[in-house]
């Protein structure tokens, strides 16, 4: 179910009933000291784990995955594919778990709601002109309820960056809760501010606040298709803001990092930041996502070798 919203009774409700007050509350976050995020990122990410753990983590970044295909040749065999290894990513072995969520096009949602059918795998759907954003609000709210009416779980929609680096906060914030108004209670809500755009980690801080305070379920890094993704800083920066909208709020929101996640290792080091900075309330697929294609093959075949203590290669996985 999607999170409430503020209470007209919370503190924070009138922080966006305007645009002066909207921007006068984001442009009061602390400043985020870069040297600093950088440096616990980076020591967070040496630390290292036992091999009963390790596996503990294999399975669990597996169980966290929204495997995901967003080009324009998807075809209807490439989604029910991807929907089959979702619900099995290792056919030999029936204890693997499964994917959180496949993550398509709005066109295909229908196709890959079948190939789920009955598993529990959800389906997220891209929407409000995924990736650019650059379209006209009853464009990006049609495209949202087109992809519900598929059958979408989830909505991964973009913000406009361009209104955002602008200063036209208020402009970011309705077309949010527009969305999460079409979503109403058929599709939990994630957005993605596209991280490797917004220039400075201040402006990270303040998106974050931004997509929380209009009802995000969950913040996203990145579409995946620009040059700077996901990275450890970046979403060290994001666990912080949700730990501490939920101590002032008591909302939880979830967190997505996607794109540039493509190693076991990698996945590990994000679920130690989870772990030791928003904590272990998190390290849940209802509150934590890896957007990815590749990393799924990289887990299941570090999870063999823990099994079997030989790597079966590539050849061993199927080919997204």
């Amino acid at each position: 179910m999607p999170s409430s919203a503020l209470t007209a009774a919370h503190p924070l409700k009138d922080v966006a009933s305007s645009d002066s007050a909207l921007r006068r509350f984001l442009h009061g976050l602390p400043g985020v000291d870069a040297v600093g995020l950088e440096g616990r990122a980076a020591s967070l990410g040496t630390r290292s784990i036992k091999t009963t753990a390790k596996a503990y983590a294999i399975d669990l970044a597996i169980s966290m995955v929204d495997l995901t295909t967003l080009e324009g040749a998807d075809t209807p065999g490439k989604v029910r594919a991807l929907g089959a290894k979702a619900v099995k990513p290792d056919p030999t072995d029936r204890t693997t778990p499964a994917t959180a969520a496949v993550c398509v096009y709005p066109d295909m949602v229908a196709v890959a709601k079948e190939a789920v059918a009955g598993s529990g795998v959800k389906v997220a759907s891209v929407a409000t002109a995924f990736p650019a954003g650059r379209a006209a609000l009853d464009v990006k709210l049609a495209d949202v309820r087109d992809a519900i009416a598929a059958g979408a779980d989830e909505i991964d929609m973009v913000i406009d960056r361009g209104a955002f680096l602008s200063g036209r906060y208020l402009k970011v914030y309705d077309e949010i809760t527009a969305v999460r108004e079409a979503c109403g209670t058929s599709a939990r809500l994630k957005v993605i501010f596209e991280t490797g755009e917004l220039s400075t980690y201040d402006n990270i801080r303040r998106a974050s606040w931004l997509g929380m305070l209009a009802g995000a379920d969950f913040i996203k890094t990145s579409t995946g298709k620009v040059a700077v993704n996901a990275t450890p800083a970046n979403t060290l920066l994001m666990l912080e803001a949700v730990r501490d909208f939920r101590a002032q709020t008591g909302i939880q929101v979830g967190v997505k990092p996607a794109g540039g996640i493509r190693t076991s290792k990698d996945a590990i080091k994000f679920l130690v930041l989870v772990n030791e900075t928003a904590g272990e309330d998190w390290l849940d697929n209802h509150w934590f996502r890896f957007g990815a294609s590749s990393l799924l093959n990289d887990l299941l075949m570090q999870r063999q070798k823990l099994a079997t203590g030989r790597y079966s290669g590539p050849d061993y996985v199927t080919v997204d």
